[in-house]
């Protein structure tokens, strides 16, 4: 009976920091791998397209042009 007792404790989350630390600082980095990229890809879904092709009336030109 105290073999599983100890084992438990051994396996038990809270009471090993090795492990649990461990898992937590694997969740900490997969968090922040998730964030980076979902960044990432919100930045390239939205950038910049170039340069569109812009009508400009002539009467408002550096050197205007009138009828």
């Amino acid at each position: 009976m105290q073999q599983n007792i100890e084992t438990t404790q051994k396996n038990d989350f809270g009471r090993n920091w090795v492990t649990s630390s461990r898992f937590l600082f694997h969740i900490q980095l997969f968090a922040i791998v998730a964030f980076v990229m979902g960044g990432c890809y919100g930045l390239y879904s939205m950038h910049y397209k170039g340069k569109p092709k812009v009508e400009v009336p002539e009467n408002t030109l550096y050197t205007p042009k009138y009828k």
